[in-house]
C-alpha cells in the first residue's frame, strides 16, 4: 500500500470511525497531528477483513512512538457460535493457516456488511456446518486480544435440528457432536486450544446451557 493512500485511508477511517480513535484520561493517547501521523504509517494494509493500522502515540510516562493494531474492515462485528444438537455441543476440526495445524474449535467468522448480528450468527452455522438455527441465545461481548486487536467478537448459542453438508472448501474436513462435559474435559486435556471456542463454552455455562 502506498504513503500517501495509508494516510488517505487512516484519514478516512478516523472520519467513519470515531470510536476506533478516542483517548481516555490516563490511557495510551494517539496522536493526530499530521506529521505523525505520515510517521507511523496510517494504514498499512488493508483488505476485505482486516485493517492494519500504525498510530501515533504518546505514553502516559510522555514519551511519544507508534503502536500497532488490528481491526475488522467493516464496522459490523465477527461472531462466534455453539451449536447446540439435542443438548449437546457440534464442534468442527479445522484447519488453520496461521498455526498450520487441525484444530477443534466452534464455528466463527468475520462481520458481513449489511447483515445484524443475529444474522451473521445464522450464516456462519449455515456455511460452516450446513445447519438452520432455530433458536440463538446471546452470551456476550469477547474481545480476543486486547493488546493487538481493536474488534470485538459476539458470542452466541444456536440450537440446530441437524448438521448438513460442512464447508470443506474452508478446511473443515469434520464435526463431532458431544456432550457439553465432553467438550470442557477436551479443553482440559489440550484436545481444544482455540481461545474463542474456550471463551464460548464457558460463556454457555455461565448461561445455564451446559445443564
Amino acid at each position: 500500500m502506498g504513503e500517501t493512500n495509508g494516510l488517505e485511508r487512516y484519514a478516512l477511517l478516523r472520519e467513519q470511525r470515531p470510536e476506533l480513535f478516542r483517548n481516555e484520561p490516563g490511557g495510551i493517547e494517539i496522536l493526530d497531528d499530521p506529521v505523525a501521523v505520515a510517521a507511523a504509517g496510517g494504514v498499512v494494509y488493508q483488505d476485505r477483513y482486516l485493517t492494519l493500522v500504525r498510530d501515533p502515540v504518546r505514553f502516559p510516562d510522555g514519551r511519544e512512538g507508534t503502536y500497532i493494531r488490528s481491526v475488522g474492515t467493516t464496522v459490523e462485528a465477527g461472531c462466534v457460535v455453539v451449536p447446540l444438537l439435542g443438548g449437546e455441543v457440534v464442534l468442527i476440526e479445522h484447519f488453520r493457516h496461521a498455526t498450520r495445524s487441525w484444530h477443534w474449535e466452534l464455528p466463527r467468522g468475520f462481520g458481513t456488511g449489511g447483515l445484524t448480528d443475529r444474522a451473521n450468527a445464522a450464516k456462519e452455522i449455515a456455511e460452516e456446518i450446513g445447519a438452520a438455527v432455530s433458536e440463538l441465545v446471546p452470551l456476550g461481548v469477547l474481545h480476543p486480544d486486547t493488546g493487538m486487536v481493536g474488534d470485538r467478537v459476539l458470542l452466541f448459542a444456536a440450537r440446530i435440528d441437524a448438521v448438513g453438508a460442512l464447508a470443506t472448501g474452508e478446511g473443515i474436513r469434520s464435526a463431532l457432536t458431544v456432550p457439553f462435559a465432553e467438550a470442557e474435559a477436551m479443553v482440559a486435556d489440550g484436545r481444544i486450544t482455540d481461545a474463542f471456542t474456550m471463551a464460548a463454552l464457558l460463556r454457555a455455562r455461565l448461561a445455564g446451557l451446559a445443564e
